[in-house]
């Protein structure tokens, strides 16, 4: 009985899949609150809230720390937080629904990178990759709210529909090639790596219909991609006046990062597993690959890498900065990992191998998964707004380049640094503006101000500044 359910489960991707999405539902409810990338998170709810209570264009994404002004903001084709909106129509609004649906997607974005892995490589290897894929950094960032496992995700489906179109011919494979692919590389520009995987498949003796159909295919999403991140974006940014990243140029990215080659390499070494055993395998791997003169994953591991070093430039100084621009290369380094560790035979220290690896990986990231009970004050923000304000004042908060506070206000307006506080000139010109209310988080921010108290406890103190005409009457 025993070796039948290991060989109708344990034996099976799908069944481990299902496992680690069951794990990362801990703690699925948390807001926005967990050390780790919480601005990032915040910001992509802030546009889902505002597609849903806003305007529900999705050309237009908006944002609540609008300075005064509509919040429209050039970004990533917000696709995700469109999905997250349809639903809070449905079931009304909560902080959660986007982790959800990240880590249904990106747990299916597994699924097809297996099957993809499985179809020009083996099973075992696939079934190896896989598991290292889990257990990278996708395990916790794969239940954010943020797009990066969620659009290489969406490509590893259109990819895997591109290859059955080649090999099939049915116009439905093509159809979802188109479908997931063209969301995928909108979602976020890294997805469009990938594209590279179909070069050596047009030198197959596939139909050349077939290659031709595929190929011009292809060009869509990259017209899509190219119109919404180098028309529209620029456009929207210059005429509503929010900050866009088109990332850097090139050679200053080249400069930031040879300037930071331990921060760098950090990123590949130590933020793409969170495992010492994983990444050994991966290192291993390269010596293996190119021993064995494995020429389909040597032309994989190379190719990507190559242009994801382009990626690497025009991101400059992000790259070194944030953990998950190496997102996009990790399911490569776990192909690479996968393929060390699928040569293992010993049955027992292949298990050891991958038990262990998953263990260290989920042991490094396993606080992304809990609120800081020093954080938990700030989710009482939106009941303190609602107590001395109505839902469409403006206010101020000392976010200090975090929009995560006055997210969780329910308000719109300005995130200042704690020096514009005491800066007289600047409350007066956004008074000006329409802003009523100051929130001033008092951990980051000790001294008073010199305007009337409307609310105080430990955590805040709000004041309510002078109205337009009150301005102009003192200023008179």
């Amino acid at each position: 009985m025993s070796s039948e359910i290991k060989k109708k489960f344990c034996n099976k991707i799908e069944f481990w899949i299902v496992i680690f999405f069951l794990i990362r539902l801990i703690g699925i409810t948390n807001p926005p609150i967990e050390i780790g990338h919480n601005w990032r998170q915040a910001t992509g709810l802030m546009v889902s809230r505002n597609f849903f209570e806003t305007n529900s264009n999705i050309l237009y994404p908006r944002i609540d720390d609008n300075e005064g002004g509509t919040g429209i903001i050039g970004m990533e084709f917000p696709i995700m937080n469109y999905i997250y909106s349809l639903i809070a129509k449905l079931f009304g609004y909560t902080h959660w629904y986007g982790r959800l649906i990240n880590l249904i997607v990106s747990s299916i974005g597994i699924f097809f990178f297996y099957k993809i892995i499985k179809k020009y490589f083996d099973h075992k290897i696939a079934f190896s990759s896989a598991f290292c894929l889990i257990g990278s950094i996708w395990f916790a960032f794969s239940r954010k709210m943020m797009p990066d496992t969620f659009c290489i995700s969406l490509m590893f489906i259109g990819i895997y529909y591109g290859t059955e179109y080649l090999e099939k011919g049915r116009y439905i494979n093509i159809f979802l090639y188109l479908l997931f692919s063209s969301l995928g590389i909108l979602s976020k520009i890294p997805a469009g790596i990938y594209f590279i995987v179909f070069i050596p498949l047009f030198f197959t003796r596939t139909n050349p219909k077939q290659k031709i159909i595929l190929g011009l295919t292809t060009i869509i999403p990259l017209i899509l991609t190219y119109t919404w991140y180098f028309i529209w974006n620029p456009y929207v940014s210059s005429k509503f006046g929010i900050w866009y990243n088109s990332g850097s140029d090139i050679q200053k990215g080249f400069y930031e990062v040879s300037s930071n080659i331990y921060m760098a390499l950090e990123k590949f070494f130590i933020s793409s597993f969170c495992s010492y055993i994983f990444i050994s395998f991966f290192i291993f791997g390269i010596f293996l690959m190119l021993k064995k003169q494995n020429k389909r994953l040597i032309y994989v591991f190379t190719s990507i890498l190559l242009i994801f070093i382009i990626y690497i430039f025009k991101s400059g100084s992000s790259f070194t900065h944030h953990s998950y621009y190496i997102i996009p290369f990790v399911p490569v380094m776990a192909l690479v990992a996968g393929y060390s560790i699928s040569q293992i035979k010993n049955k027992w220290l292949f298990i050891f191998i991958i038990f262990f690896g998953i263990t260290e990986s989920i042991a490094n990231q396993q606080h992304d998964f809990f609120n800081k009970k020093t954080e938990m004050y700030k989710l009482e923000l939106e009941s303190i707004a609602d107590s001395v304000s109505d839902k469409k004042d403006l206010i101020v908060i000392n976010g200090n380049g975090n929009p995560q506070q006055i997210y969780l206000t329910h308000r719109k307006g300005w995130n200042c640094v704690n020096k514009k506080l005491s800066d007289s000139l600047f409350i007066e010109e956004i008074a000006l503006q329409g802003c009523k209310y100051i929130f001033v988080n008092k951990h980051d921010y000790k001294e008073y101000l010199n305007y009337k108290i409307v609310f105080e406890n430990y955590d805040y103190t709000v004041y309510e500044i002078n109205s337009e005409k009150e301005y102009i009457e003192k200023n008179n």
